[in-house]
């Protein structure tokens, strides 16, 4: 039987590695889909409901897995819903490979059916590489490049195959002018340390430094151990950026737990207080949570010179990677005697984790959304992995949680879409078979495309060793972030027409498609149910009835937010009675703690 190209690219992928194919099916993609079957479906084919559910999962693979994912989808309308997860993957530097199908050559350029210039359309999100094979020669070569430049680059890339060259005989490039030839399968990242003069300096920084804070973010991962022994040394403070919650345990006692605008009182105290600052593999971009210009001297760590001393005036910046350039400055760092600052950051930590649990105890109707997270603290397997989805879960998720070591986690940190949250789990499943998976998730992205991908879990959870994949739904029938964003940073009363949402039964649905359904409407029986969901041997939505005035507003609110929202609720906000009595027993829980 003749080999074609599609039947080549199958057999390029697995050489790669490659286990998944995240996508969905059409006639621009046939020579693939047809090759698969001849492949006995290696790579596997994991069918979405959406494109762009596709992509997440391929987000959610690569950032649980560290490998590279790989997603595809048709020509036209499938390619274009590829875009948004390629824009998470971009944004969150995920390495994800999209295979797209394109009408046939002959028919280019003849405003043909579904014909859409894609090389154009993925021009911003692949940025790092796109490119179309006109030609069977140009294989391995375009493949090969698009893998190594996602790897090192740590970005999305596409590659275009047209519909009938995907069933073309594969002639391999020939040893022959404007050939190009590649070699075989495989990428060894460099390891990359900042200069030791460089170094040296950092280290004299961090020696001087009295009041030492720490900001840690997902390129800190690898790094972990170091940035441990570094804060023991200096007496530091660890904070961590949105994107590397999973860096540190929150149950060491001066990790202070997120930054930001979801972030912690005693991040915002460390940062509004310390005179130095090291930050470590993060591009955490709201300037305004750092320490005052001119305040710290500051010293950044990064691998990708392009996204360093950008955030902050740094006194050093070192490109290099994390973990190498501090194992060689942690030699030169001297150890701090006074530990003051470090006994006030434990104090603090140690007070804001009674804070938490005390707002989680707040009385609401029905369900205080904290206490969700706080029951669930106590029940988290020490494999898990959570997926947040945008909104105000992603509030809780980052004040609320606390990590113990081993725990991963992630969000579309720097895109902010709605979406991810069930996707990236259904992806951390395939990265990670033999682990929990958990997804966090508000009612309106469960509307979105939550529900269609809970049919995706349905198909594929008998593949899974660990079949426990639990989406908590926070089911409030609001678009709740926006409607506190509308509060707080407008001054704008609720608007019911674009906020409410129509009430489901998430877990009747889930019933509906053979997955368990748990339905919680009283606070008490919130730890029941997590047990339950826990104990259970295939996958579980627990449709859990929470209260959407609670605020999430951060416990270092800007006066400016607090006054927006006191006007918008002078305004005739719908829920003005309860956002007030709320909103000031949730304030006082905190204050009490202080």
């Amino acid at each position: 039987m003749t080999r074609t190209v599609a039947d080549y690219l199958l057999e390029r992928l697995r050489e790669w590695g490659v286990e998944y194919l995240f996508g969905y099916p059409g006639d621009g993609i046939n020579g693939l889909v047809a090759a698969l079957g001849k492949a006995d479906d290696k790579p596997q084919f994991v069918q979405a409901r959406h494109e762009e559910m596709a992509a997440f999962e391929a987000v959610g693979y690569a950032k649980f897995s560290g490998k590279p994912a790989v997603c595809t989808a048709t020509s036209g309308p499938g390619a274009i819903h590829l875009l948004n997860g390629l824009y998470d993957a971009k944004l969150d530097h995920v390495p994800v490979v999209a295979i797209v199908g394109q009408t046939a050559r002959s028919a280019m350029g003849g405003s043909y059916q579904q014909e859409v210039d894609l090389i154009s359309l993925f021009k911003d999100v692949a940025s790092e590489y796109v490119q179309m094979a006109t030609v069977p020669a140009q294989l391995p070569n375009l493949l090969d490049r698009a893998m190594r430049i996602a790897l090192d680059e740590r970005a999305p890339t596409a590659i275009i195959i047209p519909s009938d060259l995907q069933e073309e005989p594969y002639e391999p490039p020939a040893h022959a002018f404007k050939n190009v030839p590649s070699s075989a399968p495989g990428y060894t990242p460099p390891v990359t340390v900042a200069p030791p003069a460089e170094i040296e300096r950092a280290a004299e920084v961090l020696n001087a430094g009295e009041k030492v804070a720490i900001l840690v973010g997902q390129g800190a991962r690898g790094a972990a151990a170091e940035v441990r022994q570094v804060a023991e040394l200096t007496g530091a403070g660890v904070a961590k950026a949105l994107l590397g919650k999973d860096v540190l345990p929150d149950t060491l006692p001066y990790v202070t737990g997120a930054i930001g605008l979801l972030g912690t009182r005693p991040s915002y105290e460390m940062m509004r207080d310390c005179d130095t600052l090291l930050i470590v593999g993060s591009n955490f971009p709201y300037s305004q949570f750092l320490p005052e210009f001119g305040q710290a001297r500051a010293v950044q760590i990064d691998v990708d010179g392009k996204l360093i001393g950008m955030r902050y005036p740094n006194e050093v910046n070192l490109v290099g990677d994390a973990a190498e350039t501090l194992r060689a400055m942690i030699p030169k760092l001297k150890k701090q005697k006074n530990r003051a600052w470090r006994k006030k950051i434990e104090k603090n930590v140690a007070r804001w984790w009674e804070t938490v649990e005390n707002e989680a105890m707040v009385e609401a109707d029905p369900i205080n959304p904290m206490r969700i997270f706080w029951e669930l603290n106590e029940r988290l397997p020490e494999n898990a992995i959570l997926s947040a989805d945008s909104g105000s879960a992603a509030n809780w998720y980052a004040r609320d949680l606390k990590f113990r070591a081993g725990v991963r986690g992630s969000l579309s940190g720097t895109l902010a879409t709605m979406g991810p949250g069930v996707p990236y789990a259904i992806g951390a499943k395939y990265a990670h078979p033999d682990r929990p998976a958990i997804a966090l998730v508000g009612d309106g992205a469960m509307q979105m495309n939550g529900l269609a991908e809970l049919i995706t879990i349905r198909r594929y959870f008998h593949q899974w060793r660990d079949q426990r994949l639990i989406v908590a739904v926070l089911h409030n029938n609001d678009l709740n972030q926006v409607t506190w964003e509308l509060r707080a940073m407008g001054g704008a009363p609720k608007f019911e027409e674009s906020q409410v949402l129509p009430d489901i039964s998430y877990a009747g649905f889930a019933r509906s498609i053979g997955l368990e359904g748990i339905d919680v409407e009283k606070p008490d029986d919130l730890g029941s149910a997590w047990d339950r969901a826990f104990s259970s041997s295939w996958p579980v939505v627990l449709d859990i009835r929470c209260d959407p005035d609670i605020p999430p507003i951060p416990p270092h609110a800007e006066f400016s937010q607090v006054k927006d929202m006191a006007e918008a609720v002078l305004k005739g906000d719908p829920d003005r009675v309860g956002v007030v009595r709320k909103g000031i027993k949730t304030k006082m829980a905190e204050l009490i703690h202080r």
